[in-house]
């Protein structure tokens, strides 16, 4: 794709059939001006912020991409609507969760879209499959490896599924 950037997607499902949801949001981002290129193995994750829900199945996918990413969010949206999410209790449980990580080293800081996402480096369930794909990725804004930033987030359970 001329013109495409390399982004980082974390996908995340503890409701319904977890893998099957990780694998047709993939299907679904898919399309005009996206390309799925790389993803991630599959890791089951604690939750984080508000504990008392299922676990998580998470994943990063490495995307090519020509949409900007105000249009890359919201595809994303259009994703998480098609499959049934609803934001009804705040970090609460969800069949589909989809956050844009990295956008090549792209930063910005709006209402309804910062990138590099904020929390990405107190996430050992975004920095451990990040880190399978690309270690030697920095982040844009802090020059920090993917490594240094998992270096320091070590209270999160994270097991590799597949």
């Amino acid at each position: 794709m001329p013109g495409a950037k390399t982004a980082y997607l974390s996908i995340g499902s503890n409701l319904g059939d977890r893998a099957r949801n990780l694998v047709t949001a993939m299907e679904l981002l898919a399309g005009p001006g996206l390309r799925v290129t790389r993803r991630s193995s599959v890791y089951e994750t604690e939750p984080q912020d508000l504990r008392a829900q299922p676990w998580f199945l998470n994943q990063v996918v490495e995307v090519e991409t020509t949409l900007f990413p105000r249009q890359l969010l919201a595809r994303i949206h259009k994703v998480e609507s098609a499959m049934g999410r609803r934001r009804l209790v705040d970090k609460g449980p969800r069949t589909i969760d989809i956050d844009i990580v990295l956008y090549g080293s792209f930063a910005m800081e709006s209402p309804d879209l910062v990138i590099p996402h904020p929390r990405m480096a107190d996430r050992r369930f975004v920095l451990e499959p990040l880190m399978e794909l690309n270690p030697d990725l920095r982040h844009p804004g802090t020059g920090e490896s993917i490594r240094q930033m998992l270096g320091r987030v070590g209270s999160q359970s994270v097991r590799r599924m597949m």
